[in-house]
């Protein structure tokens, strides 16, 4: 970690706090009042509690950097502990908590590949690609000459996700979901 002065800190940057917490910086606004000490107010949000603060610092005060990593990961397998991932360069394999990915584990099937972030070989969040694709193993029966412009019917996918789809869609076909917002992009060919 690199001590920089808080007047170099910018947005999007992370920076560690004094309880050794991870915060990114969300937003900055330096106030030079005249005569009177300039005073920096820093809107951060902890990265581990998801809690946004302001803080009021001097400038040439002095602030921990913190460098993130990036890597490739592959989805292996669940066990007892977690979920498991492998480096797709260094074929290291990680275990992320149920707790860290239970939002996401809807769009993860065994062998997609995900972007982890860490610090200090700790892993902080993880990041799904945009689009899956799912294959649709319940949902009512299609009817014929449906066409897309009538009522989406609720299916589960092979994660055990549920979302909507056209009435043609029938167990068996693989579809593509946008991992953001969970609706139905498509029909994969």
């Amino acid at each position: 970690m690199a001590s920089i002065r808080y007047s170099e800190v910018r947005r999007g940057m992370v920076i560690v706090g004094d309880d050794k917490q991870l915060l990114y910086v969300l937003d900055r606004d330096l106030k030079t009042p005249g005569n009177l000490p300039s005073k920096l107010r820093l809107k951060l949000k902890n990265l581990k509690s998801g809690f946004v603060n302001d803080l009021r610092v001097h400038p040439e005060d002095k602030v921990e950097q913190a460098f993130l990593d990036k890597r490739e990961m592959e989805y292996l397998y669940k066990d007892s502990d977690g979920y498991v991932f492998m480096d797709t360069e260094t074929f290291d394999q990680v275990t992320l908590s149920a707790e860290m990915i239970s939002e996401f584990m809807g769009y993860l099937k065994e062998s997609n590949r995900v972007q982890v972030t860490f610090h200090d070989n700790n892993p902080l969040s993880l990041e799904l690609p945009s689009t899956v694709d799912l294959k649709v193993v319940e949902t009512e029966p299609s009817i014929k000459g449906a066409t897309a412009n009538t009522l989406y019917k609720p299916a589960i996918t092979e994660t055990g996700l549920k979302i909507t789809v056209p009435p043609f869609i029938s167990p068996g076909d693989v579809v593509t979901v946008d991992t953001e917002s969970g609706k139905y992009l498509g029909r994969v060919k």
